[in-house]
C-alpha cells in the first residue's frame, strides 16, 4: 500500500513538473512571437552582423544616413508586389527566372554604352529563352545598386604590403592605398545617385523602343563573330520576323499590343550594406507595409545568411521578393529555417533560393536538400549560380571560371530538379554586356592565356556577351524538356 501511496505521489510530482515545463513553453513562445513582431526598419542594430564595414567617422556616417532618409526611392512598392507576381508563375513552373549583371558596379566604368549593353544581352537571352525554349521570362538586372561585395578575408595583401580588403566601390576604393581602402559613408550617396541614373535609363530603354521585338536583327552588339553562334541567332531572329509578320497580317502590332514593343526589366542587389539599406527603406502609403526601395528585389548571400543575424531580420521585414544564396554545406533544415523566417505565410513568388555549389559538389549535395524540403510543402523558387562555385586562379594568376563548368552545374541543376520532381526555376549570372576576357572557354575556346586582353572586372570573373548568349541557348535546350 506504502509503495503505491509513494508511486502516486511521484506521479503527481511529475505532473506537476510537466505542467510548470508546459507553461514556461507557452510563455517563451509568447515572447518569441512578440520578439518576431517588433521589427522596425533599425531594429537589425541588436543582432550580430557580419561582413559590415568599420567606419572611423561616426558624426559623418550618421550625416550620410539622414540625406538618404530624404531622397526619393529608387523604385516603388507597386513595382516590387509585380515582380512578385512574377516570381510566383515561375514558382509554379509557368515561367523562367533569368537574374543578371555585373559581379560589382563600379563608379569608374559607368556610362550610358554600358548600360544599355547590359539591358541588350540581357534582351538576347531573354528572346532565346522564350522563343527557342517556349517559355516565358521574368527579367532581372543585377543592376542600379550592386555596389557592395563581401569579403574571404578582411585584408589583403600585395608586395608585403598589407592593407583592409576592397569592400566595393559603395564602401571604399579599388585602389590598393591606405587612402583609397577606408570606409568612407559618403560614398553611399554616389552609389545612390548613379542608381538613380541606371533606372532613369532602364526605364527609358524599356519603353523608348530599343525593346520592341521588330528591332531583333539590331540587337546584335557587333562581336557576335563566332559563324555557329551567329547563324543560330540569326535563324531565330528570322523566325521571330516571320511570326511578327503574320501577326501584322492579323492586325497585332505595337500601336495596339504594347507588349511587342515594351519589356519589364526589374533591379536586384545583394542587401549587403544595411545602414544603406535601412535609410531606402519606406512604408508603402497604400498599404503600410514596409519595402526596400533600393531595389525590386533583394538577396542574402551565403556568408550572411545566418538565420538569427541581422540581414535575415532586417529582410524578415521587408515585403519586397527576397533571395538567399545557398552554398554546398548547407542543409535541408537551414533552408526550412530560413523559408520559415524570410516568408512566414509561405507566399509563392517571395523567396527565391539560389544554389551555387559548384559543378562538382551538386549531384551530391542538392538532391537531399530538394527532397527533404519539398515534404514540407514550401514554395519556393530554385534559381541556379553557376559562377561562384566554379571559381578558380589560373597559371597566371587571374580569377577566373571555366564556361564548361559552368554549363555542367547548369545541366546537372535541371536534371535534378527533373528527377526531384520540382521546378528549376532560374539562372543566376555574373554577366556582362562587354567584350571582356574574364572566363574561358565557350564557343571562342578563350584560354587562360586571353585573360590579360580585356580582364576588367574589379571583383569575380564574370560571362562576357557571347558566352552568355552561348549559355541562353543551351539552357533553351534543358527548357524544351521540361
Amino acid at each position: 500500500m506504502a509503495q503505491k501511496c509513494a508511486a502516486r505521489a511521484n506521479l503527481r510530482v511529475k505532473f506537476e513538473i510537466l505542467s510548470v515545463i508546459k507553461v514556461l513553453l507557452v510563455k517563451i513562445g509568447v515572447i518569441f512571437k512578440k520578439g518576431l513582431k517588433m521589427w522596425s526598419r533599425d531594429s537589425w542594430r541588436k543582432f550580430n552582423i557580419l561582413q559590415q564595414p568599420s567606419y572611423p567617422d561616426e558624426v559623418l556616417l550618421k550625416k550620410a544616413e539622414d540625406k538618404l532618409k530624404t531622397m526619393p526611392p529608387l523604385v516603388f512598392a507597386g513595382e516590387a508586389r509585380n515582380l512578385k507576381q512574377d516570381l510566383a508563375k515561375v514558382c509554379n513552373g509557368e515561367a523562367f527566372l533569368l537574374q543578371g549583371g555585373d559581379c560589382a558596379e563600379s563608379f569608374l566604368n559607368f556610362n550610358a554604352v554600358n548600360i544599355r549593353d547590359m539591358f541588350k544581352v540581357m534582351l538576347q537571352m531573354a528572346i532565346v529563352l522564350t522563343f527557342a525554349g517556349r517559355c516565358p521570362v521574368v527579367k532581372v538586372g543585377r543592376v542600379a545598386g550592386q555596389f557592395a561585395k563581401p569579403r574571404s578575408s578582411d585584408y589583403e595583401e600585395q608586395g608585403g604590403v598589407k592593407l583592409p580588403s576592397y569592400r566595393g566601390d559603395i564602401i571604399n576604393g579599388f585602389e590598393f592605398s591606405a587612402e583609397a581602402r577606408v570606409p568612407d559613408p559618403n560614398r553611399m550617396i554616389e552609389a545612390y545617385y548613379q542608381s538613380a541614373s541606371t533606372m532613369n535609363l532602364l526605364r527609358a530603354f524599356s519603353r523608348g523602343g530599343l525593346a520592341d521585338l521588330h528591332e531583333v536583327n539590331r540587337w546584335n552588339l557587333g562581336f557576335i563573330k563566332k559563324p555557329e553562334l551567329d547563324a543560330k541567332y540569326g535563324e531565330l531572329a528570322r523566325q521571330l520576323s516571320q511570326t511578327l509578320a503574320f501577326m501584322g497580317a492579323c492586325g497585332i502590332n505595337a500601336s495596339n499590343t504594347p507588349a511587342l514593343s515594351e519589356t519589364k526589366v526589374y533591379t536586384s542587389h545583394e542587401a549587403l550594406l544595411l545602414p544603406y539599406e535601412e535609410a531606402l527603406t519606406r512604408e508603402d502609403s497604400l498599404t503600410g507595409d514596409w519595402y526596400d526601395c533600393s531595389a525590386h528585389m533583394l538577396w542574402i548571400g551565403e556568408r550572411t545568411r545566418g538565420v538569427n543575424d541581422a540581414h535575415v531580420h532586417f529582410l524578415s521585414g521587408v515585403h519586397n521578393p527576397l533571395g538567399v544564396k545557398i552554398g554546398p554545406n548547407a542543409t535541408a533544415q537551414e533552408v526550412v529555417a530560413l523559408a520559415n523566417a524570410l516568408n512566414p505565410k509561405n507566399e509563392a513568388g517571395r523567396l527565391n533560393v539560389i544554389i551555387r555549389m559548384g559543378a562538382d559538389k551538386i549531384g551530391e549535395r542538392l538532391p537531399k536538400i530538394l527532397r527533404e524540403v519539398k515534404r514540407e510543402g514550401l514554395n519556393i523558387v530554385y534559381s541556379i549560380d553557376p559562377m561562384h562555385g566554379n571559381t578558380i586562379k589560373a597559371a597566371n594568376g587571374y580569377k577566373t571560371r571555366e564556361f564548361d563548368k559552368i554549363l555542367a552545374e547548369v545541366q546537372s541543376f535541371f536534371e535534378i530538379h527533373r528527377a526531384e520532381g520540382t521546378h528549376a526555376g532560374g539562372v543566376h549570372l555574373e554577366m556582362t554586356g562587354q567584350d571582356v576576357t574574364e572566363c574561358t572557354g565557350g564557343s571562342f575556346k578563350l584560354n587562360e592565356d586571353d585573360l590579360a586582353h580585356r580582364y576588367e572586372t574589379q571583383c569575380d570573373p564574370r560571362l562576357n556577351a557571347d558566352q552568355s548568349l552561348e549559355l541562353a541557348f543551351l539552357i533553351a535546350e534543358f527548357l524544351k524538356k521540361i
